[in-house]
C-alpha cells in the first residue's frame, strides 16, 4: 500500500475520526484501517508519517542511477539534484556501490528502513534483565510511568537500565514487537489493549460548530449528579 494512502489515513486518526470514517478517506476498506490500527498500538508515532524533505525521493533516486550509468561523478549529480555530495555519496554506497546502485532496489530499501512500528528496545535480547524487571513491576500494578522512574533511582549508574515509560506502553500496545506479554497490558490501569487517540483540540472546536451551546457532560452542574431535580434524570 502506498505510503501516502497510509499517512491520509493518520491524519484521519490524528483529527479524531472513527477508524472506519479514517478508511474510508484515504480510500482502503475498514478491515484495512483497523488492521493498521492495531499494528500501530493506537499509536500515531507508530504510523507511517510524510517524509520530510531530506528524505530521497523516487525520482532522485532514478536521477542518480542515470548519473552513475552516464558515468556522472558523485559531485556533478549531487549538482543536478540540488543535494550535497555526502548525501549522494551515502545514498550510493548504502546500496551497493557505484557498480551495483538500482534506483527500484535502493527505493525499496527505504522503504524498509522506515518502516514502523520499530523494534522495541525492550524485545532486544541485550536488554533481558530490564525486560523482566518491567514485567516483573507490571505484575505488581505498578505504572509504566513508576516503573521508568524507579529504575533511575535502583540502578544510577547502570544506563542500560533505563527505558522510558513511552517505550514501556509502546511495547505493550504494539503487535509485532514481542517485547512484552500482551496479557500484561491488563495491569495497565486503564486495562487497555489499545491506546485510544485523544481527539484533538481542532475537532472539538469542529464538534463545538456543529452543535450550538454544547455543554460538555464534565461542565454540567453539580446538582445535576443527584437527579434531585425533575429534568435532570436519565432515561
Amino acid at each position: 500500500m502506498a505510503r501516502v494512502v497510509q499517512v491520509r489515513f493518520w491524519v484521519g486518526i490524528g483529527a479524531g475520526w472513527a477508524v472506519s470514517r479514517a478508511a474510508r478517506v484515504a480510500g482502503v476498506s475498514r478491515q484495512t484501517g483497523y488492521r493498521w490500527f492495531i499494528e500501530a498500538g493506537g499509536v500515531i508515532g507508530n504510523a507511517a508519517g510524510v517524509l520530510g524533505s531530506r528524505y530521497l525521493s523516487v525520482v532522485e533516486r532514478e536521477e542518480i542511477s542515470v548519473g552513475l550509468a552516464r558515468g556522472d561523478s558523485v559531485r556533478e549529480i549531487a549538482r543536478l539534484l540540488g543535494r550535497s555530495a555526502s548525501t549522494v555519496s551515502r545514498e550510493i554506497t548504502r546500496n551497493g556501490g557505484v557498480g551495483q546502485y538500482r534506483a527500484h532496489r535502493a527505493e525499496v530499501a527505504a522503504r524498509e528502513r522506515a518502516r514502523r512500528p520499530k523494534t522495541a528496545k525492550l524485545a532486544d535480547a541485550a536488554h533481558a534483565e530490564l525486560r523482566g524487571y518491567v514485567q516483573g513491576r507490571l505484575r505488581q500494578w505498578w505504572s509504566p510511568a513508576q516503573i521508568s522512574t524507579r529504575l533511575a533511582v535502583e540502578f544510577p549508574d547502570r544506563p542500560e537500565m533505563r527505558v522510558s515509560h513511552e517505550t514501556i506502553y509502546q511495547s505493550l500496545y504494539v503487535q509485532g514487537r514481542g517485547a512484552l506479554r500482551r496479557e500484561l497490558a491488563r495491569c495497565l490501569r486503564t486495562g487497555r489493549a489499545l491506546r485510544l487517540p485523544r481527539r484533538q483540540a481542532q475537532a472539538r472546536r469542529a464538534r463545538r460548530q456543529l452543535i450550538p451551546d454544547l455543554v460538555e457532560i464534565s461542565e454540567r452542574p453539580a446538582e445535576a449528579a443527584d437527579r434531585a431535580v425533575p429534568g435532570h434524570w436519565e432515561r
